[in-house]
């Protein structure tokens, strides 16, 4: 049963000064992220943006917002063949846990200028 949809937008540009900043990354995204965006190269700011897409669309799919959450608790890690997932911790996963899911979907995409995410919860 689907428990929670959320979507959010980033403009893609919004994020260049954020990846010249590394005290701005550490305080939003994981190490597995940063490590991740800095692999890739042109894209990486694409790929940031749509990082911090998912996490504010995870806000909305909880229905909570993300108040009480901290953003580098939510993690998008890519799986070996590619497909993106969230990775929750600390203030993250009780947030999940308290609303009942117990399983995340997550899809990302981007273009020149704006980068999406869109994550589905549910509870099997």
């Amino acid at each position: 049963m689907i428990t929670g949809v959320g979507i959010d937008i980033v403009y893609v540009k919004r994020m260049e000064r954020w990846r010249a900043n590394s005290g701005l990354l550490k305080k939003y995204f994981s190490s597995d992220e940063i490590d991740l965006v800095s692999s890739r190269g042109n894209g990486a700011v694409q790929a940031l943006a749509a990082r911090f897409a998912a996490k504010e669309a995870f806000g909305k799919a909880l229905g909570t917002g993300l108040s009480g959450i901290a953003l580098k608790d939510i993690a998008v890690v890519s799986k070996k063949n590619g497909i993106p997932e969230i990775k929750l911790s600390g203030t993250a996963q009780k947030a999940f846990e308290k609303s009942g899911s117990n399983k995340a979907h997550i899809s990302l995409s981007h273009e020149r200028e704006n980068a999406v995410a869109v994550v589905v919860l549910e509870r099997a």
